[in-house]
């Protein structure tokens, strides 16, 4: 028995209760738009904030307040010989030639009593270092550029003590007083004092670090993952090795530094504080992120690939090696991004295996005392004084800018290999 046909009424879009509902339907994607586009907003609007605190607190970190110092040095009476600063002994001669004493005196001599406390305490090495480039200034009168103490750089900068800033106008209406560009802050490793502090030896350090985790996680990171997915059998123990990896990549950082400790500094004894011993610990942190984000870009390379190079005589090494592999490197070096921006903002485990030392001097070798940018960042910001403040700041701009140009590399090659489908 056939069932009997069923007439369908069209629908009558011009009906009211249909144009309320579109109505309806419309202002919800209205609405759904503008949550959207108010999210968007209010993240960049965080961001702007963050990068404009930043640098509003850390540009004059680039800045430093100098005072023309004249130094006598025929009085001054050092015990040192012109003759032995052409040497390699010059440093030596330097060292006990009693610059440190003159400088002091030749602030009080033109500043008064209390000009001792007009310059920093390290203004003798800039001295120093002004005799060692031309020993002829030892003949006579010399006028040198010295630090400014840390109370007359902050009130030269508008945030000062009336007292300082008094001071400041003094020095000003003398003729003395400068202020320009840090180069030393650029230069120089840390220090005891806020005006004579540097970057250089912690950037050093990161740039160390960041290279033995790079050549450790990568190349083995990336060929787990090609034995993972192309090579191992599938069973129990390839189950346990991918739950544990996967676990590996949400474990707390300052576990890694406790395995560093134990493993690296007390069982094998390489140097504590070492770029090496960081890169290390590190390595192992970043290793399971670029694990997992391989295995996911090789599994996302179509089968056809490997079809077509197994059905032109390409060997199973050669179907992953110059088809799989190449095809897989954008989203490796996507996960290899994400793996070593994490590394370079770490501070904890570098804490555990000693990379907190004051380190006075940058780096030379992987097996010298380093430190690295962001427990750098996190020394200064402990300090009492008020001239680590915004030098914490600046420290913070060049990790942002030392992340970016990092990140920056990585991603040209990610776009350089990539393929579209």
């Amino acid at each position: 028995m056939s069932s009997p046909l069923i007439e369908k009424t069209p629908t009558d879009w011009r009906a009211d209760v249909m144009q309320r509902r579109i109505r309806r339907r419309y202002r919800a994607e209205r609405r759904f738009k503008l949550l959207g586009l108010a999210a968007v907003l209010m993240s960049a609007g965080f961001l702007v904030f963050l990068l404009a605190t930043m640098l509003a607190n850390g540009i004059g970190g680039f800045s430093r307040t100098e005072i023309k110092l004249p130094v006598d040095f025929p009085r001054a009476g050092l015990t040192l010989d012109a003759t032995r600063l052409a040497g390699p002994g010059a440093d030596l001669a330097l060292a006990g030639a009693g610059i440190q004493g003159a400088t002091d005196g030749a602030a009080i001599a033109a500043f008064g009593k209390d000009g001792g406390r007009l310059i920093s305490d390290g203004a003798w090495l800039s001295v120093r270092s002004a005799v060692k480039a031309d020993p002829a200034l030892l003949r006579g009168l010399a006028t040198i550029a010295v630090p400014a103490s840390d109370s007359i750089d902050i009130a030269a900068k508008g945030e000062g003590s009336p007292e300082a800033e008094a001071q400041v106008a003094k020095l000003k209406a003398a003729g003395v007083l400068t202020t320009g560009f840090n180069l030393s802050f650029l230069q120089e490793a840390d220090s005891t004092d806020p005006t004579m502090v540097g970057i250089w030896g912690a950037l050093k350090g990161s740039i160390y670090t960041m290279i033995v985790t790079l050549l450790l996680a990568f190349p083995i990171g990336v060929l787990s993952a090609l034995y993972l997915e192309e090579y191992a059998p599938q069973n129990r123990w390839t189950d346990l090795i991918e739950v544990s990896i996967n676990n590996l990549a949400a474990v707390p950082s300052i576990i890694f530094g406790l395995l560093g400790l134990a493993v690296f500094l007390n069982t094998f004894h390489l140097p504590r504080s070492a770029a090496i011993v960081g890169g290390l610990t590190l390595a192992l942190m970043t290793m399971p992120v670029i694990v997992i984000a391989g295995r996911n870009a090789i599994k996302s390379v179509p089968p056809s690939i490997r079809d077509a190079a197994l059905a032109v005589g390409a060997s199973p090494v050669q179907v992953v090696f110059h088809h799989v592999l190449p095809l897989a490197l954008p989203g490796i070096l996507t996960g290899t991004i994400i793996g070593m921006a994490r590394a370079l903002g770490e501070t904890a485990p570098l804490l555990m295996i000693g990379m907190r030392a004051f380190i006075a001097s940058p780096p030379e070798r992987l097996t010298d005392p380093a430190t690295v940018l962001p427990v750098q960042i996190f020394l200064w910001s402990d300090q009492v004084n008020r001239g680590f403040v915004e030098k914490t700041s600046a420290a913070i701009i060049v990790l942002l800018v030392f992340l970016l140009a990092m990140n920056g590399v990585a991603i040209y090659l990610r776009n350089k290999f990539e393929t579209r489908w």
